[in-house]
């Protein structure tokens, strides 16, 4: 008699290393599909068996996806963000849903400091320099940091990780958000706009969801807040950036820098601003690291436990 324990069948959308591969392996019977081709294929042929899916919010999951999937009880985002995951299609069905929230907001924001660092103090540009033979006096001087005014467009987990670690460094904050932080320090000064935050702001950081409400919420107006002497960051979502207008107003010296680590052409590069020293590009690892990405997985499968023994799941949606 067989009395091995059922392992659901569990469809992984996201690319992961084989350590954490292996972590679900131990718990579910896994189809690796990281590609269009592999997810179109798996769901076609396994779809009827798929129990639980584990993606991302750039990855997400399609309504009719779920339909092709019958036996989905879990529906799942690997990180914070679930733009592209049909939640109210997940919820019509009766599916549980959750996201990966707090698994890796320290890591961001660590990314999203040394983003802005590099960018002020130019770093790239002078590392090339000094590579080339020059020495700093042949050099412009930058700016400091610290009691500089920070912008954080988007004061949720990630915003709030970000602004502390600014303070530390001896910066104002100013944030926006569809409404004032009651939890938000007194010292935190609130602005009812992204236009109001940019023009106080030497720095703007965009850690605000994505999705249809905030898409090019930065566009040429904020930008020219901002001023010829800010740095835009951007560790959120592509598409909360107006590429054009970004591209525009570094052309035109309307801005001092951008180090921006995701992209309205993920997984292309941003070609309009590939061409200009003072853009800092990474490609979307602010959320990366061994402990973040193994947290996530630890995270998704105690959210199944919590699902399979009728308990509330830890990160719902």
């Amino acid at each position: 008699m067989n009395t091995s324990p059922h392992k659901p069948l569990c469809l992984l959308l996201v690319a992961l290393a084989d350590e954490y591969k292996a972590l679900l392996h131990e718990r579910f019977q896994l189809i690796d599909a990281p590609t269009a081709a592999l997810r179109a294929a798996a769901i076609a042929q396994r779809g009827p068996q798929i129990e639980l899916v584990l993606t991302n919010g750039a990855t997400g999951l399609r309504a009719e996806e779920m339909d092709a999937m019958p036996r989905l009880r879990l529906a799942a985002a690997q990180g914070a963000g679930y733009e592209n995951l049909d939640v109210a299609a997940a919820k019509a069905r009766g599916l549980a849903v959750c996201n990966g929230a707090g698994t890796n907001d320290s890591c961001v924001a660590d990314h999203t400091l040394a983003l802005l660092l590099a960018s002020v103090r130019a770093l790239p540009q002078q590392d090339r320099a000094l590579r080339e033979g020059l020495w700093r006096d042949a050099l412009p001087l930058r700016p400091s940091v610290n009691g500089r005014r920070l912008g954080v467009l988007g004061l949720g987990t990630i915003g709030r990780k970000i602004a502390l670690r600014a303070q530390a460094f001896e910066m104002q904050i100013g944030y926006h958000n569809r409404r004032p932080r009651g939890d938000a320090p007194a010292d935190w000064a609130y602005f009812d706009s992204p236009r109001a935050l940019a023009a106080w702001a030497d720095f703007l950081v965009v850690a605000a969801p994505g999705g249809a409400d905030t898409r090019h919420i930065v566009n040429a107006e904020v930008l020219a807040a901002l001023g010829p002497q800010g740095h835009l960051v951007n560790i959120a979502r592509g598409s909360l950036v107006d590429t054009t207008a970004l591209a525009e107003a570094l052309a035109a010296g309307r801005l001092a820098g951008a180090a921006l680590d995701v992209y309205e052409s993920e997984p292309r590069p941003p070609e309009a601003l590939l061409g200009f020293a003072n853009v800092i590009l990474t490609p979307h690892i602010a959320g990366w690291s061994p402990e973040a990405i193994r947290a996530t997985v630890d995270l998704f499968i105690a959210n199944v436990q919590a699902l399979d023994q009728g308990q509330p799941l830890l990160t719902p949606l």
